[in-house]
């Protein structure tokens, strides 16, 4: 009859089958990284379109800049977020960080339709533009929205709806803060309504598909 085996012998023989695993940057680092590509998108539009419309259009309405700030300050506030929900061990609460940037966007962006005058240069969207922003959102967070959720994937997520919501609401902002470059009229009620409309299928998508995506598979 073979001897039993030993425990130190039976972990040292589990602890020789283990493939070593590369530590994941922290959350700041993935996050910058991500800012990076937007950087970039940012850099080709602006040399494709310059700065002068965008700049007529804050100084007519300077709560349209006050807008795009608070835009981008939801992207890096909910990337950061999203990819601290892939730490174990770190809390739901972390969604609540966007919130305040989240609420300046919106605030000022309603600020637009309760306008009672516009700048000279100002031009009101139609309904054709104001859906062609809303493809330009949507477009533009599909991509942002893929490269997050292949940076989290290998964290595995403990709450991967909650994850994948950051997510949504991270390249929804970011691309409404890139819109700005090209966009080259004031916010009306059509405008803000199809932004809103585009925000929230990014982060519906983003629940209901990515949510799945960042889950563990299980073997």
């Amino acid at each position: 009859m073979a001897e039993p085996r030993l425990p130190e012998s039976l972990i040292q023989s589990l602890g020789d089958q283990l493939t070593p695993v590369r530590r994941l940057p922290p959350p700041w680092v993935r996050t910058l990284g991500w800012l990076v590509v937007v950087a970039v998108i940012a850099a080709g539009l602006l040399m494709h379109y310059g700065v002068g419309h965008m700049i007529k259009r804050w100084v007519a309405a300077p709560d349209i800049a006050i807008a795009g700030v608070g835009a981008v300050i939801t992207a890096v506030s909910a990337a950061w977020a999203a990819f601290t929900l892939g730490v174990p061990g770190r809390s739901w609460r972390w969604v609540w960080l966007p919130l305040p940037s989240l609420l300046l966007w919106v605030g000022a962006s309603g600020l637009g339709c309760m306008r009672d005058w516009l700048g000279p240069s100002a031009h009101i969207a139609r309904f054709n533009e104001a859906s062609d922003c809303l493809i330009f959102i949507i477009s533009l967070s599909v991509p942002l929205s893929a490269l997050m959720i292949w940076l989290l994937r290998r964290a595995c997520p403990l709450r991967p709806v909650l994850a994948a919501i950051m997510i949504g609401l991270a390249s929804a902002a970011a691309s409404a803060a890139l819109l700005e470059i090209c966009h080259a009229f004031a916010v009306a009620a059509t405008d803000l309504l199809t932004h809103a409309m585009a925000v929230a299928i990014v982060v519906l998508a983003n629940a209901l598909m990515g949510g799945r995506l960042l889950q563990p598979a299980l073997k």
